[in-house]
């Protein structure tokens, strides 16, 4: 994962685990509408995010009809897409 992919990925997790501002929420939810339906499906349900259920990674490939790696890699592309998006980049954590 490059920086910028990872420190998108540091910031949802932090988001599920520890929960978000109304601000950071809605923010999220705007950059994550830039995908697809069922690629803002799989983003949300693997981090668990807004009151969606974690799923486990396998259960998220079953449901896609691919292997896990697979899954694996289209949610790091999905994450680099929004990470270069100038949205991503004006909300940030300027500390991350």
């Amino acid at each position: 994962m490059d920086p910028l992919t990872k420190t998108l990925n540091t910031h949802l997790v932090a988001m599920a685990y520890q929960g978000a501002t109304y601000e950071q929420e809605h923010q999220m939810e705007h950059l994550l509408a830039l995908l697809d339906p069922d690629d803002e499906e799989l983003i949300l349900h693997y981090y668990g995010l807004f009151g969606h259920e974690r799923l486990a990674l396998d259960d998220l490939a079953a449901h896609r009809h691919e292997q896990p790696d697979e899954t694996l890699a289209a949610i790091s592309r999905l994450l680099r897409r929004i990470a270069v998006t100038p949205e991503w980049q004006m909300i940030k954590p300027q500390t991350a």
